[in-house]
């Protein structure tokens, strides 16, 4: 009898950016996991916190859920990070994940 039920096992090769910059009062350090599963939603990884998260054009938007996953104390920051990130993170067409 298994264990766990197995939902996906995919090997993917995936292309990976890793960007750092600074604005005026925070140094950010992020790794960014482009990848056909999620979505297509790239993987954002903030090498400092360690925290992760998918993000789209659309979550940009949601400056307290950025404060929030990236553990960032002010709103002009969860800004400059949406703006920063409005430029670098492609449009992501809807993908059903079970097609």
């Amino acid at each position: 009898m298994e264990l766990f039920d197995k939902l996906y096992d995919e090997y993917e090769n995936a292309k990976v950016r890793f960007i750092g910059f600074t604005t005026n009062d925070t140094r950010y350090d992020f790794g960014i996991v482009y990848t056909n599963m999620f979505f297509g939603k790239p993987l954002v990884i903030c090498m400092q916190t360690s925290r992760s998260t998918l993000l789209e054009q659309k979550d940009l938007e949601d400056l307290d859920y950025l404060q929030a996953v990236f553990k960032i104390s002010t709103k002009e920051q969860a800004i400059d990070l949406a703006d920063f990130f409005k430029e670098e993170l492609p449009e992501v067409p809807f993908q059903s994940q079970y097609e």
